[in-house]
């Protein structure tokens, strides 16, 4: 096996029912959304095969995970095969009984979503009145039970303004992690394009949140679907001079930060229907888990392996001297131009070998 492409961490869509129903939501989901292809003894199973084969946080997710009835069997099952077992609520259904049951199975970590700073923002985003106050009375129960809590944050041109504000409403309410994250528009999602945040706002707010994460002692901060954070790093800290080989495992930077897209090289999402995705919000499937055991779909899926490939990337990402550290995030090159090889369209950087072109040209 590729050291390299170890899977790390697996979002699995226990259910796609939801309670919500969010602009963004990379599933569409409803109350009445396709429930699970899984009965308790095949979601077993599942566990069973990815342990034989690695030992990767799983995240039980949907749609929303706390709709299911056997959730916490199936979270304990993990913790006795030893995988690092997490939960993705929305926070709505959260109560004293739940946190008991979440330390009882053994959940590490939960994360929650928060896109706003008041519930005026918030609710209208996730399309629910009193979402926001769900959050915030989970935060409070997390706390009081000492379960750990990361707070992901989705951001479009409605939000944007409110993101440091959110970043200290995440800090108050104790999350040890806030994680910003960028849209990638699929499902629901396709139908805010026209509120995605420009390049240029972008690249000012992936500046401000290295800025910020410089300083940030209380709480881990992570751009999340932003790849090109991790060329902007390396640029504001003057660590890397234009074509410098930059390898993408192994560079360390100051803010503790890693690399970019993560797709189908050390993550994934299994659906509720069992198909594995390269990531939540790339809906191109390598293979069933209910047809093929996990270990052959990631070994030897093709469209893993076109991933995994950057020489096959296109466009600017295909020339650019930080792909080993970038790469672009190639769901949202698949949801924009219908081709997960193309650049990051939401990269306005000009790599220095297309620099050199044009000015031999001029």
């Amino acid at each position: 096996m590729n050291m390299d492409f170890v899977p790390k961490w697996i979002a699995w869509e226990v259910t796609r029912r939801c309670n919500l129903s969010c602009v963004h939501c990379r599933s569409a989901s409803t109350t009445n959304s396709f429930d699970t292809a899984f009965d308790t003894d095949e979601a077993r199973k599942l566990l069973d095969d990815i342990a034989a084969f690695s030992a990767p946080v799983i995240v039980l997710s949907g749609g929303e995970p706390l709709l299911r009835a056997d959730l916490f069997e199936i979270a304990s099952h993990g913790t006795k095969l030893g995988l690092r077992m997490c939960i993705a609520t929305n926070g709505f259904l959260v109560t004293d009984d739940v946190c008991g049951k979440m330390k009882e199975a053994g959940i590490k970590m939960v994360s929650m979503s928060l896109d706003g700073s008041d519930a005026g923002t918030h609710d209208n985003f996730r399309g629910q009145p009193g979402a926001f106050d769900g959050v915030v009375r989970a935060a409070s129960l997390f706390n009081k039970h000492g379960i750990e809590f990361l707070i992901n944050s989705s951001f479009t041109k409605r939000n944007q303004k409110e993101i440091p504000e959110v970043m200290k409403l995440a800090k108050s309410l104790g999350a040890k992690a806030w994680y910003m994250f960028m849209i990638v528009p699929t499902g629901r999602g396709e139908g805010i394009m026209s509120e995605l945040i420009s390049k240029e706002d972008y690249e000012e707010l992936l500046k401000w949140h290295y800025e910020t994460e410089k300083h940030e002692s209380e709480i881990l901060m992570r751009p999340t679907c932003a790849p090109h954070y991790y060329r902007i790093v390396p640029q504001m800290n003057k660590l890397a001079e234009e074509g410098d080989k930059l390898e993408r495992r192994t560079l360390k930077f100051s803010t503790g930060g890693s690399k970019g897209c993560l797709a189908g090289q050390v993550i994934c999402l299994i659906t509720a229907e069992g198909e594995v995705y390269p990531c939540s919000y790339f809906p191109h499937s390598a293979g069933n888990v209910k047809k093929t055991p996990f270990k052959e779909i990631w070994e030897g899926a093709p469209l893993f392996h076109e991933l995994r490939d950057f020489k096959k990337y296109k466009g600017k990402c295909g020339v650019c001297e930080y792909i080993n550290v970038c790469g672009g995030c190639r769901a949202r090159a698949d949801a924009v131009y219908g081709d997960y090889l193309q650049e990051e369209p939401f990269c306005n950087y000009t790599p220095a070998r297309m620099r050199k072109d044009k000015a031999g040209k001029d």
